[in-house]
């Protein structure tokens, strides 16, 4: 009998110490939190979503989406409904369309009408775009991502089109042909309807489809969570939101520390696993993501010059309609409704800022004008604050023309790798700090790291920041304020699915017309990236930001004439 007791004894203190070790496992997962963390946060969603669609359960998922529950004035409210309005797209027919039916450029073609008339310069071209689908039927509607561009490539001329869609598989390009000599016709499928279907329900459904994570730390005892604007899930959050813009952040609570024992922010990862087998086909690099669409005549036409005179009327264009505001010719930007000064020498930068504060706030693609400045000009020397590569805050000198360059990255969410938590600063709150004058000159854009959320995030940011401009101009007019507009990028199937050049255009709608009416000027690097030769890149090349500068420092020291 006792032989029998004591095995059962020592079978019981195994299962026990067991039971112990798995507990403690579970607990050093939660507390070593990382990079690793995408296959856990799959699991509480994939909890939930099973929670939920159980009969017999009564918990369901909660999520921590404060943009959801947003009190809107009157006011507030029209603006975002006149913003959806502005950016509503149109949709495939009701029902899972397959891959095979999908847009497919190949079979699709373009062509130019009227493609035998004599054009002169400021004449419109028209092009008519015809899509197919992989059987080479006829598209019965639209919804497509098309871009367009005419260009001479000996001239190094571009300009962009002007895309309308029939919303019945046919679409006008309209082009203003702005230089002499011949002029060829580009055009793109970037996504087909389909796909924008699926990056629609990406927005609305998978906020969280990129993580971030920031690190808690107390003496030796540190924990790295998970964090967004928006956590699946019902775990302890520590609250971030901000108390003067209102803006929300949160972070799972770290099991052992406190919530103020935060001491970093950083990029986390990308979720995988987002699309569906039969989703995916919509995103195949050379199939249908940035494809050409071949003409079914002639690509090009002959634009015969006009007069001096003519010509500079021409190209110096007025009114909100004007399309496109820019072209280049010659490697030069040339805007259409305002002159331009090109700055191709360092001591016409350094006599242009001299005695100036610019301050360069937003993300990674405005950064390149600060470096671009501390490169090319060489005065301007950069003071080391020991900020992480990339990230900053960074600030250049120059003493001799007394000029002081300054750049901060915005606020979360953003993408950078490690940034310190007292790093982390809204613009709208910096704005709020500022002086201004007639020797204070600031540059803002942001939209890169707001792709991946729902647009009443986005809304939110630019509202505040907007509130923050108008009170800076209120009480120091003299205040210069540009604002760089959103560029296209390097697309592949991944990239698509966070940073297409769709969500960008919608961000850069939105951008344009919530700053409209304020006084502010806009460098379009819109359409300065997109009728650019150069393949396109998240962070275009020198040529092109050259180009910007000189439409940034035009604002800055207008000519004279």
């Amino acid at each position: 009998m006792w032989p029998s007791f004591c095995r059962l004894q020592v079978f019981c203190m195994i299962l026990a110490v067991l039971a112990i070790l798995v507990l403690v496992y579970n607990f050093r997962q939660l507390e070593h939190l990382d990079h690793n963390t995408v296959s856990a946060l799959n699991w509480i969603k994939e909890t939930g979503d099973q929670q939920s669609s159980s009969p017999t359960t009564k918990t369901t998922q909660k999520h921590y989406c404060d943009y959801e529950h947003q009190t809107l004035s009157k006011r507030e409210q029209a603006e975002e409904e006149s913003l959806f309005a502005a950016i509503q797209w149109p949709n495939p027919p009701v029902g899972k369309i397959p891959f095979i039916r999908s847009t497919d450029p190949a079979h699709s073609n373009f062509v130019i009408v009227n493609s035998l008339v004599r054009f002169k310069v400021g004449d419109q071209l028209e092009v008519r775009v015809h899509m197919k689908d992989f059987q080479g039927k006829p598209k019965q509607y639209g919804g497509d991502y098309i871009q367009a561009r005419i260009h001479s490539p000996l001239l190094k001329a571009g300009a962009t089109g002007r895309v309308v869609d029939d919303q019945n598989g046919f679409y006008k390009v309209f082009f203003t042909l702005l230089w002499p000599g011949e002029v060829r016709v580009s055009v793109s499928l970037v996504h087909p309807s389909e796909g924008i279907q699926v990056l629609q329900r990406l927005r609305e459904e998978r906020p969280d489809r990129v993580y971030f994570k920031s690190l808690f730390r107390s003496g030796s005892t540190s924990e790295t969570t998970v964090c967004n604007v928006c956590l699946p899930g019902d775990l302890p959050v520590c609250n971030f939101t901000d108390l003067y813009t209102g803006e929300p952040w949160f972070c799972y609570k770290p099991r052992k520390l406190s919530c103020a024992s935060r001491i970093n922010h950083a990029k986390g990862g990308y979720q995988k696993g987002l699309l569906t087998p039969s989703e995916s086909l919509f995103f195949q690099t050379d199939v249908n993501i940035k494809v050409p669409v071949l003409p079914s005549g002639p690509d090009s036409v002959t634009v015969e010059s006009l007069g001096f005179t003519e010509s500079a009327n021409l190209n110096r264009s007025q009114g909100p309609a004007v399309f496109p505001l820019g072209f280049y010719y010659q490697d030069e930007w040339r805007p259409r409704t305002r002159w331009i000064r090109h700055f191709n020498k360092t001591a016409d930068i350094s006599e242009c800022l001299q005695g100036k504060v610019v301050q360069f706030f937003g993300d990674s693609t405005i950064r390149q004008w600060f470096e671009y400045l501390t490169t090319f000009v060489p005065d301007l020397v950069e003071f080391n604050l020991g900020s992480p590569k990339n990230v900053g805050p960074f600030m250049s000198v120059d003493l001799k023309h007394n000029v002081l360059l300054k750049f901060r990255c915005h606020g979360p969410p953003i993408r950078f790798t490690t940034v310190f938590s007292s790093e982390l600063r809204y613009i709208a709150n910096e704005l709020n700090g500022i002086v201004g004058g007639r020797n204070t000159v600031i540059a803002i854009t942001i939209w890169s790291h707001f792709s991946t959320f729902p647009v009443e995030v986005y809304i939110r940011r630019l509202r505040n920041i907007r509130r923050s401009i108008v009170q800076l101009l209120d009480r120091s007019p003299k205040t210069l304020v540009v604002i760089r507009t959103a560029n296209v990028q390097e697309l592949g199937p991944e990239v698509s699915l966070f940073n297409s050049d769709w969500y960008s255009f919608q961000l850069d709608t939105i951008m344009r017309k919530m700053f409209s009416g304020i006084a502010v000027f806009f460098v379009d690097a819109w359409e300065m990236s997109l009728a650019h030769y150069l393949p396109h890149n998240l962070h275009p090349q020198d040529v092109i930001i050259k180009n910007q500068i000189d439409a940034f420092l035009s604002f800055v020291c207008p000519s004279e004439t």
